[in-house]
């Protein structure tokens, strides 16, 4: 019997919050609630999505889990938001994605996809943080993001992807990497725990880019290998 899709407010509940109990006004978890929400419809500011959450009435607030009529003011979303341990916030929406691609499972037979790629945030540096770069893997099937590492810029994401690796369900899923992460340790990484992986190939791995441009150039061989692997199932794939 498949597992019943996990609720994200009551996931967000979990993380835990910083603040004072003196003079704390509205639970951390509806602000989370809220915030999830307005940028969903596209509002991503501070002062965006404290206008979204003025903009529906006490109704939709109370649904979010707050307790007061006004929903918090841009301010208060900046002092709560930046103050949140991150770490905390990434598990827990790691879990949720997790358990809604095991509610939303795909047939036995069949494998699911993750891309591993990393992105610098655009308006980072709005927010002070100019070049805020992520290593995330994300969904191919539903478009959720399973797990993120920041990172300090792109040629750091090899260092960061033991740890995206790690936190990630690897068995039977097909893990697709671009070419700066198409290295030998990651690949034994993914086969070790039940996985499989498509890799890029480009020039900048210039002996293994001419091996295989080699090996797909010789008929002969290639014939010869397909003779050899007919029954068995491919374990990978690189381009």
């Amino acid at each position: 019997m498949t597992e019943p899709c996990p609720v994200l407010l009551d996931l967000l509940a979990e993380i835990p919050d910083f603040r004072q109990a003196q003079g704390r006004r509205h639970p951390l978890s509806a602000i989370l609630a809220l915030s999830v929400a307005a940028c969903m419809c596209g509002y991503r500011s501070y002062g965006a999505i404290a206008e979204w959450g003025r903009n529906y009435g006490t109704e939709l607030l109370s649904a979010l889990g707050f307790t007061h009529r006004r929903a918090p003011c841009a301010a208060t979303l900046n002092t709560v938001l930046r103050g949140l341990d991150t770490e905390a916030v990434e598990r827990v929406l790691a879990t949720w994605a997790e358990g809604v691609l095991a509610t939303l499972a795909i047939p036995p037979e069949a494998l699911e996809a993750i891309a591993i790629d990393g992105k610098t945030l655009r308006g980072s540096r709005r927010q002070k943080a100019p070049g805020a770069h992520l290593l995330s893997a994300l969904g191919h099937r539903l478009g959720l993001t399973v797990g993120q590492q920041a990172v300090a810029d792109k040629t750091n994401e090899i260092g960061a992807i033991g740890d995206v690796l790690g936190a990630l369900v690897l068995e039977n899923r097909v893990i697709t990497l671009d070419a700066l992460l198409t290295q030998r340790d990651v690949a034994e990484t993914i086969i070790g725990r039940g996985g499989d992986y498509v890799m890029i190939v480009k020039g900048n791995q210039p002996t293994l880019h001419q091996e295989i441009a080699t090996l797909f150039a010789a008929p002969a061989v290639v014939a010869e290998t397909r003779g050899l692997c007919r029954d068995a199932r491919p374990r990978s794939r690189t381009h």
